[in-house]
């Protein structure tokens, strides 16, 4: 009989959380690497380049991989033979775990949890409540696998209940493109396969937690018809030319994961959800010995790639004194590094916006020929003036785009991944641009912002709006005052490219 005691647990998931935030699995680092090495788009090895770099300055200054530091994920095994020393709960032992770890005022991690989701979306502050799955198995240990898991890629989940002589393959590749960029490509797709809906999606999540292991499947060669299905699926996605932050390129996933299960002769349920490039989960047991001990990854395991400001192949703009005939100059895929003050601002910002606007009130701030940034950073620790601060989606800001473009003077924005298609008729008309940050560099991102005050709606937290001063801060032109989307065509020019994928009706 193993006894597992309360603060044991309690450490382990607190200390466990603090470690993934800032250290990427190795195994998706390694193929991370050898995809920039393979990759021939300029613009997705740029960004692969910077995810790189900022997954390297995380692990080295223990702070968040992304700004977005995930909704807490917990699978537990636990033997039939552990007995619990403890006063609380399982999960009352887990949230406490979670809610010192994203209140550790050494590195202070983003609260993105809100209670009564379908009414006033409070924060609880404190990231908790985790969401947990339990497992009784034999043995006498707790197996523990725990994730941060960013809204971005959740947002892309996708469940069909396909009738059984469906093709599964010929679904997941009509729904990828229906994803967007805003899941952070390149990272892993998870499938689940059978059973009922919700024991889909839950093989689905369960699948990612798993490491990169899809290169030692192909030298090996498919025994069984997943394996069959992680070789096809991998290879016909990554034919459809998304690529990295979906601007066309060789890699769109690195691996593709598949559990099934047993499930009704009438039915064929698939779940799909990605993870993103901030793929963050850890693995570890408990046997009643102590609290789990996490080992360092080593710095040189890192791939040898360094992304820095390059003013011989961006353009520096000024953004204190930029003009809308000049943002009409911006060409698709054209590099910029911004300087000056930019504004913030995402959902609850924008909502707030559009009801004073309703109300004819006036803004707590003027917009006109001023830049955007969709973000919602972590809070800064130490002598930092923000934390981690990457793009958020911007697609979730589509529709207030034309307001704020109209009411408002706004000439520019700043988001993660396209836009849609009221958003970039919006911009066409109004002559405007979309800049993209990449998704997954929020730490390489902040060390461009050199000042930060919060300018409007205080009491929205991380969702404030904020006037940052930035140096060199990396973007790419996404959709340009014509209204030309390289997310539309970037990928088209790299499946065209690559050509080895059907057509696939819709």
């Amino acid at each position: 009989m193993t006894i597992i005691k309360q603060d044991d647990l309690i450490q382990s998931i607190a200390d466990a959380f603090q470690y993934i935030s800032y250290y990427h699995p190795l195994d998706y680092i390694k193929a991370l690497g050898e995809a920039y090495e393979k990759e021939e788009s300029p613009a997705a090895k740029d960004a692969i380049a910077q995810i790189l770099t900022n997954s390297r300055m995380c692990a080295e200054g223990h702070r968040p991989i992304c700004q977005d530091t995930g909704i807490a994920l917990v699978f537990l095994k636990v033997g039939m033979n552990v007995q619990w020393d403890a006063t609380m709960s399982v999960q009352e032992m887990i949230n406490e775990g979670v809610r010192q770890a994203y209140l550790n005022p050494d590195n202070v991690l983003r609260a993105s949890v809100l209670a009564d989701p379908a009414g006033k979306r409070t924060n609880t502050k404190d990231n908790t409540p985790a969401v947990v799955h339990y497992e009784i198995v034999p043995g006498d240990k707790v197996e523990v696998i725990v994730a941060a898991k960013g809204g971005g890629s959740e947002a892309k989940s996708k469940m069909a209940m396909l009738n059984p002589s469906d093709s599964i393959v010929d679904w997941v590749i009509k729904t990828v493109p229906t994803m967007g960029a805003g899941w952070c490509p390149p990272g892993m797709l998870g499938i689940g396969i059978g059973g009922t809906p919700e024991k889909a999606m839950l093989l689905a999540k369960e699948s990612i937690m798993a490491p990169i292991d899809i290169h030692e499947l192909r030298a090996r060669g498919p025994q069984n018809r997943v394996e069959e299905l992680r070789l096809e699926i991998m290879d016909k996605v990554n034919a459809l030319g998304i690529g990295a932050q979906g601007l066309g390129g060789l890699t769109t996933v690195l691996d593709v994961k598949i559990l099934d299960y047993p499930t009704h002769a009438a039915n064929l349920p698939v779940a799909m959800i990605p993870n993103c490039a901030a793929t963050r989960h850890a693995h570890f047991w408990l046997d009643g010995s102590g609290p789990a001990e996490l080992k360092p990854p080593r710095l040189e395991d890192w791939p040898d790639v360094t992304w820095q400001a390059d003013a011989a192949t961006a353009t520096r703009v000024n953004l204190d004194t930029l003009t809308p005939e000049e943002v009409a100059t911006w060409t698709p895929g054209q590099k910029l590094l911004l300087n000056g003050k930019m504004l913030t601002g995402r959902d609850a910002a924008h909502k707030r916006i559009k009801d004073m606007l309703d109300k004819g009130e006036p803004l707590p701030v003027d917009f006109k020929n001023r830049v955007i940034y969709y973000v919602g950073p972590v809070d800064p620790v130490r002598e930092e003036v923000v934390g981690p601060a990457g793009p958020t989606t911007a697609t979730r800001m589509d529709k207030f785009t034309d307001m704020m473009l109209e009411q408002t003077g706004l000439i520019a924005m700043v988001g993660k991944a396209e836009r849609g298609p009221a958003a970039i008729e919006a911009i066409r008309k109004h002559k405007s641009a979309y800049l993209m940050a990449v998704g997954g560099s929020a730490y390489l991102v902040s060390k461009a912002i050199k000042g930060s005050k919060v300018v409007g709606f205080e009491d929205l937290g991380m969702e404030a709006i904020y006037e940052f001063t930035v140096e060199d801060m990396p973007v790419t032109v996404a959709v340009d005052a014509n209204g030309e989307s390289v997310h539309q065509t970037g990928p088209k020019q790299w499946q065209g490219k690559i050509g080895k994928i059907p057509v696939v009706a819709a």
